[in-house]
């Protein structure tokens, strides 16, 4: 473990540095505590969620929209060439942004003169705000070989006020007075014509577990997308790329915990989806899922 790595990551805003902040090089970064480490472009480890990355042109597959990034996670690349030379793994920083999509904390973004965008600075480094992961998979990249991918998009101005912590600490009033911070979960429930009509179908039954929630206001299920809709996979809104699952089985598909084959079996089980007439799941979306989740 590295000093970098011992110095105590805060998460959120810092006071004294708002968005558009600018720093001449990454040892200003480090001082300032906006981005602790030195050479590697995500602030975090496998054991903690990031409180920070960098855009600094390092990755061929980078893809900045600016308030929506698509950004590689680390390792496999040539420094010189910014070509991946061998598979990233689910590790260090990757492994971390994870933890964010998971967790709901947020991250800062910083850009640097080197990231080819028309949203870096022309020199140094800029502090350009907040950001959620909204997203995780894995890919095959320009060079041919595996990476991790994480989508971002940046969080409003209200939200970005607000500060986020996740280090477990004791309380000197112990557990009955407990330190609370504000966290939103990240992955997005979607409620649009196509995704009632699918819990209609299925009368909020999911088609992993069976379970069919009761509450007070009613049945309640979620529709899931096979092949997500959001930059890069693109994928439809349409009845044939949307499962109808309970929370629980949604999260684990969506982590790539939980996968289907096309003939509709469970990854690993000899279970089938539930199926009601009607309702036809392209076999695609399913291979999509499983290529880039599982």
């Amino acid at each position: 473990m590295t000093a970098t790595d011992r110095r105590r990551r805060t998460y959120g805003e810092l006071p004294n540095y708002p968005e558009g902040s600018f720093f001449r090089n990454r040892a200003e970064l480090h001082a300032a505590g906006v981005h602790l480490p030195l050479m590697a472009g995500i602030s975090g480890s496998a054991s903690e969620a990031a409180d920070s990355i960098i855009l600094s042109g390092g990755y061929e597959d980078d893809e900045d929209h600016g308030d929506v990034i698509v950004y590689t996670g680390q390792g496999g690349n040539d420094p010189a060439t910014k070509k991946q030379v061998y598979d990233q793994t689910l590790v260090r920083g990757n492994l971390a942004l994870v933890r964010n999509w998971m967790e709901g904390v947020p991250v800062r973004v910083v850009r640097g003169a080197r990231h080819d965008s028309p949203h870096s600075p022309a020199v140094g480094y800029s502090y350009d705000g907040l950001y959620r992961v909204e997203d995780c998979w894995h890919d095959v990249g320009r060079s041919g070989f595996r990476i991790w991918r994480f989508r971002l998009r940046k969080i409003g101005q209200e939200s970005s006020r607000l500060a986020f912590r996740v280090r477990e600490e004791k309380d000197r009033y112990g557990t009955e007075m407990p330190e609370r911070s504000h966290v939103s979960i990240s992955r997005i429930i979607r409620t649009t014509a196509v995704a009632a009509k699918i819990k209609q179908m299925h009368d909020c039954v999911c088609q992993v577990c069976g379970t069919r929630l009761e509450t007070p206001a009613g049945p309640y299920a979620e529709a899931a997308h096979i092949r997500p809709l959001g930059t890069p996979h693109n994928g439809p809104d349409t009845l044939d790329n949307l499962l109808c699952l309970c929370p629980n089985d949604h999260l684990l598909f969506d982590m790539g915990a939980l996968t289907v084959e096309d003939d509709l079996t469970i990854t690993g089980t000899r279970r089938k989806l539930r199926t009601v007439p009607g309702h036809e799941i392209n076999a695609a979306y399913l291979r999509y899922h499983r290529e880039h989740y599982g």
